[in-house]
């Protein structure tokens, strides 16, 4: 990671901490770091990646349609704003 590249830290509940590029998707820096998470179509359509975002905000790169609480984030379409913390289904 080049210094010009922002770090943001993402707290996985029952996994531990990871640092992520901000430019880079969550569900891509969760598959980079080993987490297991369950997916299809990774652009916010069909909501299987659903997880509960405890702190912090996102952004997304694509409107979900996928219907999701105000408590959770769909991880395959936003990057992370700012240090996160959130619980994958495990």
């Amino acid at each position: 990671m080049s210094s010009d590249e922002k770090s943001v830290r993402i707290d996985v509940v029952d996994v531990g901490v990871i640092h992520t590029p901000s430019d880079k998707t969550i569900l891509s820096a969760l598959e980079a770091a080993g987490v297991n998470i369950h997916y299809h179509c990774r652009e916010g359509f069909c909501g299987a990646c659903r997880t509960k975002l405890i702190e912090g905000e996102v952004e997304y790169t694509t409107d979900p349609l996928a219907f999701i609480d105000d408590d959770e984030i769909l991880p395959c379409c936003c990057v992370a704003k700012c240090p996160l913390k959130i619980k994958v289904p495990l």
